[in-house]
């Protein structure tokens, strides 16, 4: 943990460390010299370090954990692994309404499952092998008042029977020495451990990357792809529930879409409706089933937007109302836009090697009006789509 050691990290609960840590809570990361040199007067220069780095990583968690990361400790790689707080929570209450009383929660990392799964009413059984990593989650546990139900036992995960328990939970390592890991045997553990281990309990849910192929997704799991306000966080593969199933879950709403494993959607003009699916929609391959739901049709083979001559109301993608539908230049996007006294341009691209800042910087955008430009392709043809995003009073068919 940037240099502290477990006796380091054990010195930040003692009164003098929580004293410390609490007195660095709203610190100046910039002035971190300063801060360090005044400290180091009246503490060990090890302490001093320790308090340091652990409040910047409560700054940093404070995005994914809110008002929890600051009485949280954490390693750095547990900030960057660690699942949002939104994203587990969700997972914990799936669990519990499966009726999961008892789990073994396989590379348990800084607690960020563990934590929602005991909240949640599940007594955990926390296992990681890093010696630190453990303690940081034991402290975690005692610091959020949930001791009494979260075990940890540092062991490697391989080595742990799950017997006895309803459910296991695994997430493996995704990330090594030159950063982020795609090709799932290369986990730690690997994917297939880590399926033969779900195999074998009654219920299990193993995190894995939201790009895993779809190939390498088992036929008896069940693929759930999550995202927290558009952002697509995780994929999950759940055994026990719903083999072959694939589903989309937006967050926060909880709203949850399984696929009805349709054809793909047929290409149609440009309608007065545009439809951006959701980023867990399309990671699960179900543009299909929002374009059922919207009476819509594929502007273009290849890309995930859905058209219709309505406007439809649904969870599952952000409506746009499209006033022009353009050959791509951005002379004539420039032209329009000072027309419509355009200010405010937001540009998205899909199909497109255009960036938004370029499109920004050239079309120079002036005026009080705001505007929302699609650059993608229409029919396979390099397009521009101008609108605006569906107003809460504008025309909406259920």
């Amino acid at each position: 943990m940037d240099g502290v050691d477990l006796d380091a990290f054990s010195a930040l609960l003692t009164d003098e460390g929580q004293s410390l840590l609490a007195s660095l809570r709203d610190y100046d990361p910039a002035a971190e010299l300063a801060t360090a040199t005044r400290l180091r007067r009246e503490h060990d220069h090890g302490l001093v370090a320790a308090a340091l780095t652990q409040a910047r990583l409560r700054q940093r968690a404070a995005a994914k954990f809110g008002e929890d990361a600051y009485r949280m400790y954490f390693t750095p790689d547990g900030v960057e692994q660690s699942t949002r707080a939104s994203v587990a929570r969700h997972r914990a209450e799936r669990f519990a309404a499966l009726g999961v009383r008892r789990l073994a929660d396989l590379c348990c990392g800084i607690g960020g499952d563990a934590v929602p799964l005991a909240r949640a009413g599940v007594e955990v059984l926390a296992v990681d092998r890093s010696p630190l990593t453990c303690a940081v989650v034991r402290a975690n546990a005692q610091a959020l008042g949930l001791a009494g139900l979260i075990e940890v036992r540092c062991a490697d995960v391989t080595e742990i029977a799950a017997d006895g328990y309803d459910a296991v939970f695994v997430d493996p390592a995704r990330r090594g020495g030159r950063g982020r890991i795609f090709d799932p045997e290369a986990y730690s553990p690997p994917l297939s451990w880590a399926v033969a281990a779900a195999r074998k309990a009654p219920l299990a849910a193993l995190k894995v990357a939201p790009g895993i192929p779809h190939e390498a997704v088992p036929e008896d799991a069940e693929a759930e792809w999550v995202s927290d306000h558009g952002d697509v966080k995780e994929a999950v593969l759940w055994f026990g529930t719903a083999p072959g199933t694939r589903r989309a879950t937006l967050l926060p709403s909880g709203a949850t879409l399984p696929a009805a494993g349709l054809p793909d959607p047929q290409v149609r003009p440009v309608g007065r409706w545009l439809y951006e699916p959701d980023g867990a929609v399309i990671r699960a391959h179900m543009v299909a089933d929002v374009a059922a739901r919207v009476g819509g049709g594929l502007i273009d083979p290849t890309i995930a937007y859905v058209t219709s001559d309505e406007r439809h109301t649904t969870p599952y993608a952000t409506a746009y109302e499209i006033t022009d539908v353009l050959p791509f230049g951005l002379k004539r996007l420039k032209a329009l836009l000072r027309e419509r006294e355009v200010g405010v341009l937001t540009v998205k691209k899909r199909g497109s090697a255009v960036e938004p800042e370029e499109v920004r910087r050239r079309v120079k955008p002036q005026g009080p009006h705001a505007a929302t430009v699609f650059l993608t392709r229409v029919a396979g043809a390099p397009s521009m789509l101008l609108g605006s995003p569906a107003g809460a009073s504008g025309p909406a068919h259920a």
